[in-house]
């Protein structure tokens, strides 16, 4: 399985580099939505929002099925596939003039990323040591914001020329097409074996998933909430409360995902440090975040918000894939990240929907409420939650 030295760091680059590409799924053309609205102006609005949603449902849908697909393709093979699906119907859903087309392109990407994805983590836990692991996950967490930051403003950009030109974002995929192609093995990850600390995905491959690593599956869906909370209504809550101008958002938002890089990078450290009170750091931020940006007077306590919500993400997410793989051994990319990739991306999906009804909670009861307030008690629930860790340590 582990492969020699010399060529270890090619092909941590060839893993590393789907992590830019997997938060692209959806929010790579977020930027060019207005634009798009405009040219299907006779369509539902709800049709258009599914142009970023749509990717999500199919990602959960396809790692439904992700350990039969890696039992039937090699893994460079089904990688490819995978990264063919990212790029092809990415870009051809910019050529579409009907938006069910379109609508159909989009559910296509997001069965690519629904490969991309499990690969992008559970080819680090199958060929590093588990003294690596941390450190890889770390960076692929904050590749993965990177990615969020490279995406939003090259789509941005290609925006301002044309909206169909904001689906070329997608070609960003041929990179990691010819590194997988270079650097990768091509070999079966779905075996059954132990691997010393965690070796119970080999026996539990057939066992009930959800009840062997339901802490970090939950974990995992109540932190892609509050973090998704921001992207979706960020702008809109600064637009009503106008603490801040509207022009500096996207400069607030790109600077979000940078912390949230800079999260996944320190993540190894904080991780050594803390042990398995690591587990608290994510929704502490998210705590303190939401406080700042709902008491936010100023661009100040807004910036300090913004970013402590970007830290969260980039520490929480390779907090609890790290883990739960720890618990999963070599199996992990076939049995607790898919299951992982599915609750990141129905969270996704729900978010908005979740946030929406929290906060109508709120406001029967005080007669008005913000967003950050909703995730300000679905915070609360994640640290509350978290404890139950203390009965699942690796």
């Amino acid at each position: 399985m582990f492969i020699q030295d010399h060529r270890r760091w090619r092909l941590m680059l060839a893993i590393l580099s789907l992590s830019l590409l997997t938060v692209m799924a959806g929010a790579a053309v977020a930027p060019a939505l207005d634009v798009i609205q405009q040219h299907f102006s006779g369509e539902p609005v709800i049709l258009i929002q599914l142009i970023i949603s749509m990717p999500a449902l199919f990602i959960a849908i396809t790692n439904l099925f992700f350990g039969k697909l890696c039992e039937l393709f090699k893994g460079r093979t089904l990688t490819l596939i995978g990264l063919a699906f990212y790029v092809v119907f990415g870009c051809v859903a910019g050529l579409c003039s009907n938006i069910y087309l379109l609508l159909i392109c989009r559910a296509l990407v997001g069965v690519g990323v629904g490969i991309i994805m499990p690969m992008s983590t559970g080819l680090i836990t199958y060929y590093f040591t588990r003294d690596k692991q941390d450190t890889l996950m770390g960076y692929s967490s904050a590749m993965n914001m990177m990615g969020g930051v490279v995406a939003t403003l090259i789509a941005g950009f290609l925006a301002m020329v044309s909206w169909r030109l904001s689906f070329l974002v997608y070609l960003l995929g041929l990179i990691s097409i010819v590194l997988v192609l270079l650097w990768m093995p091509n070999e079966r990850i779905f075996q059954s074996k132990e691997s010393g600390e965690g070796g119970e995905g080999g026996k539990k491959k057939h066992g009930n998933l959800f009840a062997s690593y339901y802490p970090w599956i939950v974990g995992m869906f109540l932190l892609m909430v509050n973090f998704f909370n921001y992207p979706s209504n960020f702008a809109l809550e600064v637009s009503k409360s106008g603490v801040v101008s509207n022009s500096l958002v996207p400069i607030i938002m790109a600077g979000m995902d940078i912390f949230g890089f800079l999260g996944g990078m320190l993540f190894p450290k904080l991780k050594t440090a803390m042990g398995n009170n690591a587990k608290y750091i994510a929704p502490v931020l998210f705590i303190l975040g939401y406080i700042s940006l709902q008491s936010a007077g100023g661009l100040a306590l807004t910036l300090i918000g913004s970013f402590l919500i970007g830290a969260a993400n980039g520490i929480g997410v390779p907090y609890f894939i790290s883990t739960a793989s720890a618990k999963a051994g070599a199996n992990a990319a076939t049995t607790v990240i898919p299951a992982l990739s599915i609750a990141l991306y129905i969270a996704q999906f729900t978010a908005p929907t979740i946030i929406a009804a929290v906060q109508a909670g709120f406001g029967a009861v005080s007669g008005s409420s913000t967003s950050y307030q909703a995730a300000l008690l679905l915070s609360v629930v994640m640290l509350l939650w978290v404890g139950v860790f203390d009965r699942k340590k690796n």
